[in-house]
């Protein structure tokens, strides 16, 4: 009876703890996007007065670059387009309903190259997202498996709201492999890798990723930050 009651509390602190119904409970949730934030850097991102880089990427015979310098703490941000001689700057603060559409459709650029560049911070940062542990599950593109975490955005806000991201981590908890689909679609709309990654500063950043079908790549130069007091830029080494 006693080891009966005590199998019966053990099931129920697992439940409790969201390990049995695989979504995580807020904390644990928490645990697991701060654990992957952490392995890029997190600690050392309030360092960071200004982070530069070129967004490229080659879609078939498309190709599209865009240059970037964005200033977290007062969340400024500077955009070059191509070879467009043009810098447009402005306080992501300040975009509303009332704001351009030119300006609009820069600043959406700006999130999802952001995106592609920090995830591993912004899934920390961004407190409303729900995170589910799938356990090891095979690799999306390969062969092998590593330890799934389902990320769900909500349904509403954002410029793609409810957007699910299928993170592949290795041991260390940085990304190997991503699913990404939009909206919440049943099929995926990206399936890539996250590879090459560097040291730029205090952070550690991705800086290639490459679909399954060797048609897609996207990647990032010019990569650099600029730390709080400091005269110039440290680059990826």
């Amino acid at each position: 009876m006693k080891n009966f009651l005590k199998l019966t509390l053990f099931l129920v602190s697992l439940i409790s703890a969201g390990v049995l119904q695989g979504v995580l409970s807020p904390t644990l949730a928490e645990d697991v996007r701060q654990r992957i934030a952490v392995s890029y850097g997190i600690d050392h991102f309030d360092q960071v007065e200004q982070i530069q880089y070129t967004f490229n990427v080659k879609v078939g015979d498309k190709k599209v670059n865009r240059f970037w310098i964005w200033e977290p703490k007062v969340d400024k941000v500077t955009f070059k387009a191509g070879n467009n001689e043009e810098y447009i700057s402005y306080n992501r603060k300040e975009i509303n309903d009332a704001s351009s559409e030119k300006l609009k459709k820069i600043d959406a650029w700006f999130i999802n190259d952001n995106y592609w560049l920090l995830f591993p911070y912004r899934v920390a940062w961004d407190s409303r997202v729900k995170a589910e542990d799938s356990g090891s599950q095979a690799l999306p593109m390969g062969e092998g498996s590593a330890k799934c975490v389902v990320v769900t955005y909500p349904s509403t806000g954002g410029y793609t709201p409810g957007d699910v991201y299928e993170l592949f981590l290795d041991n260390e908890y940085k990304l190997t492999h991503w699913v990404y689909r939009r909206g919440g679609s049943p099929e995926p709309t990206r399936i890539t890798t996250w590879e090459d990654h560097r040291h730029v500063g205090p952070l550690t950043l991705s800086l290639m990723h490459q679909g399954a079908e060797g048609n897609f790549r996207l990647w990032f130069t010019n990569v650099g930050v600029k730390l709080v007091g400091a005269a110039g830029w440290m680059n990826t080494n």
